[in-house]
């Protein structure tokens, strides 16, 4: 029996496909997934309950590390155009003078301003734009997806086993179905994955049986966007206010365009008159009728993880996976995260047969460092809005004399990105090392200078490709030189690269002669300098381990890409 001829013994709507990948939602985190998907060569068919994107803002600011995720995605030059560098956060009191400030660089290690402020549209109409011109790439729009049945099992003679609802199956390796509707049409499609890119409501995570823990913050605040030509106070960055009776959020998002939040207790949203009052230490009351609200919500900021990632081929992302506060702006860098770190290694499986095993290094690296940035920012809300007991001044006091300690406000921003936790992709041999007395390299993400090829000034990333690399200070041994061959890695020399001794000075102060870099640039072993060979090829090998030939090193580079990236 097929599969479609499965389907229609079971089901009332029999029109059914079979699909390597199918992605529900298509909100920046999906998109950007399917892209990076397609960049590999996967295709993907993204389900999308909205006929269009949502039209008001919601994320407005992007790190460094999420700008080199979108370059990866092919979409770094539309985002630039659309982008505003921000000059850091600045914490003030009650009355608005500063207790502590965290710069943000112009260039990060990335590459890019350390914070950019962006408006989502804009973002996702970019996203939708690169996604029409993939053929790799199908977006269905005004799709309800009401069923997602894991660990189906397909083949001559075997019906399909799990039921159609939502979660039925058993945990497997085998074809997922998706069902959902379209024009009243109740259709399937047989998946080698799915990805639930569906949000807070996902009902992909329902299917994976995920519930939530919870990370013990909630409150409820409102969200103003405003558009005016008025002048405004503001140094260009993001405002705290430290206030425990009126803790209070600013920030500049684009030309004309400005974003407040503040907390609400037991009290109604602000009607018009209330947010004048609200406003007035930044904009003066006159400014009369020049004053568009775009959009005005209430939201309940919760901090939450999702207990759960994955079943089978099943897994979560973004906000189905992890809900944050704002304070650290990392609610829509935690998903791009997410993808970055899940396409690869989905690529890698259903096209060259690498271990099934390699996809369950996605929630061990991912649900650490999403814990580890949720916490930090219910850290810092506690530390900014005080709270109204009596140690909430002291706490306040505390924070504004800590964060005059030189160099404590940039090791702060450092760690919004820690190096990713021990594991089989990340050598625990070389971190021992590194916790001995060096920085260490191992499980953090390579910088990204701009250097020359071929005549073409590029950052890095456009001159590695999508796939391994391996960066080198010393000339490689036969043996490096073979694992770069299979796992089909382009290998660069850091010397003569133009990018005035960067990635030089970063091997030599991370005591290494050489670094294997993963697709999405995170360090997963080291040549320790004198040393000939990586420390524990035998520890990763395995997992990487292709049933077919992984793509020549020399295809990997987007030639176009590497022209357009050119100044």
């Amino acid at each position: 029996m097929t599969v479609d001829q499965a389907a229609g013994a079971r089901d009332t709507a029999p029109r059914s496909a079979r699909v390597p990948v199918v992605i529900v939602g298509a909100g920046p985190v999906g998109v950007t997934a399917a892209l990076l998907l397609a960049r590999r060569g996967v295709r993907t068919v993204v389900l999308e309950r909205h006929h269009d994107i949502y039209p008001l803002p919601r994320a407005v600011a992007a790190d460094d590390e999420v700008r080199r995720i979108l370059q990866a995605a092919g979409v770094g030059d539309e985002f630039a155009a659309i982008a505003r560098p921000a000059r850091g956060l600045r914490l003030l009191d009650g009355q608005h003078r500063v207790m502590a400030e965290f710069p943000r660089a112009t260039q990060g290690a990335h590459g890019f301003p350390q914070t950019s402020m962006f408006d989502q549209p804009e973002l996702e109409r970019l996203l939708r734009d690169a996604l029409a011109r993939r053929p790799e790439c199908d977006l269905r729009t005004g799709v309800e997806v009401v069923g997602i049945s894991v660990g189906v099992a397909v083949g001559p003679g075997v019906g399909i086993g799990g039921g159609v609802g939502v979660g039925g199956g058993q945990d497997g390796n085998g074809p997922v179905r998706v069902t959902f509707r379209q024009d009243g049409v109740e259709e399937h499609l047989w998946a080698d994955a799915v990805l639930g890119c569906d949000g807070a409501g996902s009902l992909t995570r329902d299917a994976v049986g995920a519930g939530w823990q919870d990370l013990r913050f909630e409150e409820r605040w409102t969200v103003v966007d405003v558009r005016t030509s008025a002048p405004v106070r503001c140094w260009e960055g993001v405002e705290q206010i430290c206030d425990p009776d009126r803790p209070a959020t600013f920030m500049r998002v684009g030309e004309d365009r400005y974003r407040w939040e503040f907390r609400l207790r037991d009290e109604p949203e602000p009607d018009h008159e209330r947010l004048r009052e609200l406003i007035a230490p930044w904009v003066d009351p006159s400014y009369g009728t020049d004053f568009e609200v775009v959009r005005q919500a209430q939201y309940t900021f919760r901090a939450r993880i999702a207990d759960r990632w994955r079943r089978g081929r099943v897994f979560l992302l973004g906000d189905a996976a992890h809900l944050t506060p704002p304070f650290i702006g990392q609610g829509l860098g935690a998903g791009m995260r997410d993808a970055h770190n899940l396409t690869w290694k989905l690529a890698r499986v259903l096209q060259q047969g690498a271990e099934e095993r390699l996809l369950e290094t996605y929630e061990s690296e991912r649900k650490p460092h999403a814990r580890h940035a949720i916490r930090l920012a219910v850290t810092m809300g506690w530390a900014m809005t005080g709270g109204q007991d009596g140690a909430a001044a002291l706490r306040r006091g505390v924070l504004g004399a800590a964060f005059r300690i030189p160099g404590l406000p940039a090791a702060a921003a450092r760690d919004l990105s820690p190096a990713l936790a021990a594991g089989p992709l990340v050598r625990r041999r070389a971190l021992r090392r590194a916790r001995r007395g060096g920085r260490g390299l191992v499980g953090g993400i390579c910088p990204q200078p701009w250097v020359t090829a071929d005549g073409w000034r590029v950052r890095l990333d456009e001159l590695l490709g999508d796939s391994f690399a391996v960066l080198t200070a010393a000339p490689p041994s036969p043996s490096l030189r073979a694992v770069a061959d299979g796992l089909g890695a382009r290998t660069v020399a850091v010397a003569g690269l133009g990018d005035d001794g960067r990635l030089s000075a970063w091997l030599r102060e991370g005591r290494a002669d050489a670094v294997l870099l993963r697709p999405d640039r995170v360090v997963m072993d080291e040549v320790p300098s004198g040393a000939a060979d990586f420390t524990d090829i035998a520890g990763w090998a395995p997992l990487l381990h292709s049933a077919r030939k992984p793509l020549p090193a020399q295809q990997t580079t987007d030639t176009s890409l590497l022209r357009s990236a050119t100044r």
